[in-house]
């Protein structure tokens, strides 16, 4: 039996740069969406998975459950957040370590923060349809699945 695709939308600030973003490479793969933000534009989550640091954990209700995605800098997501519409399951993922590169001048990233693609691909394991594909094009792919193995392998059900 073939596995189901599993469904994605990506609300992406453009503000962020898209050459830095770890999810471009995703543009027009199978089963995900982007979105552009507008301020003066709604978007429909329906009852989407929405990854959230303070999200309560994923639960086995959540297997086969569609994602959505804020990709903004963290200071951005409660604007971006104000044009989301639908009835949002927040979930958060476990504390797995990013090896993503990330600097700020300004900001301080919060401590469980992941690349946007790493907190995509462990979220297709948590909800049982594993999309290793999603770090086909990721640069740092084999230190991120080295460094998280134990904790990744336990994720897939």
């Amino acid at each position: 039996m073939e596995q189901p695709l599993l469904d994605i939308l990506i609300l992406r600030d453009p503000k962020e740069s898209k050459r830095k973003c770890s999810l471009t490479p995703l543009a027009g793969r199978d089963g995900v969406v982007f979105r552009t933000y507008a301020p003066d534009r709604r978007i429909d989550a329906g009852g989407r998975i929405l990854l959230d640091p303070d999200g309560e954990a994923f639960t086995d209700a959540d297997f086969n459950s569609p994602l959505f995605l804020i990709d903004c800098a963290w200071r951005r997501v409660p604007t971006l957040f104000r044009t989301v519409d639908g009835d949002l399951k927040r979930r958060r993922l476990p504390n797995l370590v990013t090896t993503y590169p990330r600097k700020s001048n300004f900001f301080q990233d919060p401590l469980r923060g992941l690349a946007s693609i790493e907190a995509l691909y462990a979220a297709s394991l948590l909800v049982g349809i594993p999309r290793l594909d999603l770090l086909d094009d990721y640069r740092w792919r084999d230190e991120f699945l080295e460094r998280n193995a134990q904790l990744l392998a336990t994720l897939r059900k």
